[in-house]
């Protein structure tokens, strides 16, 4: 590895209390931005990678689709924030209906929720008698359906990380998008630089060429690698690269970047995002990923892509079981 790119992993790893402790959850999703939850166990393991606790974690945070329709374990407050990058989406072809129906069906999924109702399925019963099983299918669908939408507008949220049911809220976005922008980009390049405008759109799903223009680049550090420019917040002490570093599934170093190569190379990626796009929880040697790691049966398990020393394989071992005990009785 190259200087240049070792000092770039340093910086990344520093700001994503990867060389350093966070002990407070809320404090750790706020900085990051959120917490990606596809499975809400990778929030609990990478809390606990970080330094976190898990008490009270099931409602410390808040899950809801945020950034590329992706859901993520975010601090309450942020919501009206985060959830204005998308606000102006009018996603009415998800469900087959015109715009005046869905609004209609949301305003009554809305008042079946005051009244008591927050499931998908006691939903799906109830909506049964007024649109055909394919309607109702996309209106309630697993991956969230009218509860997406409602969302993205800061109505609903899941009642806790652990559940699949859901509660009202009121976290109704505020800014616009290209203002909510300008506010989110200086916090993304402190937690995640140095890191490319590209990489900032791909994290928040939005135009490149948006965050190309944006004011707030204006204000940021920047080094150049290659042809890009890299954008950071200075810092004091930032420590070593790690030798050894557990990483959650989803982890933030690993698929918050457009080129992940430098951190998971080319000839491990398959063995890591699978063809589901399901991240695996990995182990990185020296900053860079070198194997897999999981909880089997509550048994820890690491596997390395190459031969490693007999005394690494053992820490990785005790670090994953480290984590079964953390998260025992939390999942």
């Amino acid at each position: 590895m190259d200087k240049g790119t070792e000092d770039i992993l340093r910086r990344r790893m520093h700001g994503l209390y990867l060389s350093r402790r966070c002990w407070d959850i809320g404090e750790l999703a706020g900085e990051l931005l959120g917490l990606h939850c596809w499975f809400h166990r990778n929030v609990a393991f990478s809390a606990l990678i970080r330094g976190c606790g898990l008490t009270g974690w099931k409602n410390a945070l808040t899950k809801t689709w945020l950034y590329r329709g992706t859901l993520h374990g975010a601090v309450y407050e942020d919501l009206p924030l985060l959830l204005a990058l998308h606000a102006d989406a009018a996603p009415w072809s998800w469900f087959g209906l015109p715009e005046e129906e869905v609004e209609e069906v949301a305003r009554r999924v809305l008042y079946l929720m005051e009244d008591g109702v927050n499931s998908r399925s006691e939903m799906r019963k109830i909506f049964a008698d007024s649109y055909d099983a394919e309607t109702v299918g996309r209106l309630f669908s697993s991956w969230g359906g009218i509860f997406v939408y409602l969302a993205r507008r800061g109505k609903v949220a899941f009642r806790s990380m652990v559940s699949r049911d859901f509660d009202l809220i009121g976290a109704e976005p505020v800014l616009s998008p290209a203002e909510a922008l300008e506010e989110l980009l200086p916090r993304f390049f402190e937690a995640y630089g140095p890191a490319s405008p590209e990489d900032a759109a791909w994290f928040f799903g939005v135009d490149k060429a948006v965050v190309r223009q944006a004011k707030a680049l204006e204000g940021l550090e920047w080094l150049e690698r290659g042809r890009e420019r890299l954008y950071y917040v200075p810092k004091g002490d930032m420590g070593d690269i790690p030798h050894l570093t557990l990483l959650s599934g989803f982890d933030p170093y690993v698929v918050s970047y457009v080129d992940r190569e430098a951190v998971l190379p080319r000839e491990y990626r398959k063995a890591v995002i699978l063809k589901s796009g399901i991240c695996l929880p990995t182990v990185a040697v020296d900053g860079v990923v070198a194997g897999v790691w999981n909880l089997k049966k509550k048994e820890p398990v690491a596997e390395f892509f190459t031969s490693q020393p007999r005394a690494l394989q053992q820490e990785a071992l005790a670090r994953v079981e480290q984590i079964g005990w953390g998260t025992a009785g939390q999942l």
